[in-house]
């Protein structure tokens, strides 16, 4: 049987695990929440795990099933969870991994609400992040002491763009016997291999590239099957049954079960659609993004343009070594004040103004205002995101359209 190479012909072809009863192209919506049984003993085995069928739909359905074996097809993982959300992706990994007393060793350069859920949430359950620069391998190793459970990366960060070297950032969590987590929201499948890079557990907010244009929101955790979770201090024993099933059987028998953050049947249907045109949607949004920054950085009122694949960036050299011909399709730039940003946004028609990434909309927004606006003006410039900056998140729409819409704005500022 012909087995398909292609990125989207392996989305597109991955078999349903069962065989569909009226032979739908696509997997249908099981919107129910719970599924009947034969007998009681088909029953009880299905609730030990010894039985592959669907009992409730906070534990497995169908329609998440689907999106999740197609998630595993393009990614060669060895098991895909997916949740209602990015954040809920991070915080059931950290908390399976994680209890009081360990700690987690990460960059201040963060999503916002991943910073606090690093810096403040789980601090509360007794667990210590410890924040470092990971571009510096000796000041990692500096931090990594017996009690640390995990090294958590952004593969760009968000909003600082900053991109570092996985291979090298993955040999020092090996030497140490700790995994690497990944979040890879900004760099989707179809332009990085995770797996290649030395990441252990990925992390996506589907919300984003993945979902079609901001249609749902979402979360995946890719467990590769490439940590020896002999290791961890929590899976050692349940390692030594599961081997490397063990953080896959620790997670949907406990974790993720008890914590409740399931996808929805209609969520992972909408997603499963997006999945089907992400690579081609994804290299005309990363395209544009890539016109457009060279294009800001014409323009006399910006003073600055920060984007991973610019030349002159300091990160060109390893975002192409890592994704390709396109690293991201977000840019950073700014000007002398708040104010002027402010008015700049105002005077922006065609372009929204709204706090979503990789939407087939091109969206703006103004971080320090508004994913940052908690924090003061000290602990912002510590993670680098300041008044004078905008982001922008580029969609699919006609690089000139956009053009015209930037540069109408760009006169009207004094």
């Amino acid at each position: 049987m012909l087995k398909p190479k292609g990125f989207t012909t392996r989305i597109i072809h991955t078999p349903y695990a069962r065989e569909d009863a009226n032979h739908a192209l696509h997997q249908p919506i099981y919107s129910n929440a719970a599924f009947d049984f034969e007998s009681a003993e088909q029953m009880e085995l299905a609730f030990q795990g010894r039985l592959p069928v669907h009992a409730y739909s906070r534990i497995t359905n169908p329609t998440v099933e689907n999106f999740e074996l197609r998630i595993k097809q393009i990614t060669g993982a060895l098991n895909v969870t997916a949740l209602s959300s990015g954040m809920a992706a991070v915080s059931n990994v950290i908390f399976l991994l994680a209890s009081a007393g360990t700690n987690i060793i990460a960059s201040r350069h963060l999503f916002g609400n991943t910073y606090v859920f690093f810096e403040s949430t789980i601090k509360e359950f007794g667990i210590e992040t410890r924040f470092c620069d990971l571009t510096n391998q000796e000041e990692v190793k500096a931090n990594i002491d017996s009690n640390t459970v995990a090294i958590f990366v952004e593969t760009i960060t968000n909003p600082q763009l900053e991109v570092v070297d996985l291979k090298s950032l993955s040999q020092t969590a090996h030497e140490q016997n700790v995994p690497l987590i990944a979040d890879s929201t900004l760099t989707p499948p179809n332009v990085f291999n995770a797996k290649e890079f030395g990441v252990d557990i990925d992390v996506i907010s589907s919300t984003k590239c993945i979902s079609g244009g901001g249609t749902s929101i979402g979360g995946l955790i890719i467990d590769y099957g490439t940590f020896s979770w002999s290791k961890s201090k929590k899976l050692a024993t349940l390692s030594k049954k599961f081997g490397p099933y063990a953080f896959n059987y620790k997670l949907r028998r406990e974790i993720f079960r008890n914590l409740g953050a399931c996808m929805s049947p209609f969520a992972a249907y909408l997603q499963s659609l997006g999945l089907e045109t992400l690579q081609m949607r994804f290299e005309k949004a990363a395209t544009n993004c890539r016109e457009l920054a060279a294009f800001l950085e014409t323009m006399p009122k910006v003073t600055a343009v920060n984007y991973p694949g610019k030349q002159g960036s300091a990160f060109e050299a390893i975002s192409r070594q890592q994704f390709g011909d396109y690293p991201g399709a977000m840019l950073t730039f700014d000007f002398a004040t708040r104010e002027a940003c402010f008015a700049f946004m105002n005077n922006l028609e065609l372009i929204r103004r709204a706090t979503n990434v990789y939407d087939n909309k091109t969206l703006i927004l103004h971080p320090a205002s508004t994913i940052y606006c908690d924090f003061d003006r000290e602990t912002r410039e510590v993670l680098h995101v300041f008044d004078t900056t905008l982001r922008l998140s580029l969609g699919i729409e006609d690089i000139e359209d956009l053009k015209s819409d930037l540069m109408q704005a760009l006169n009207k500022i004094e």
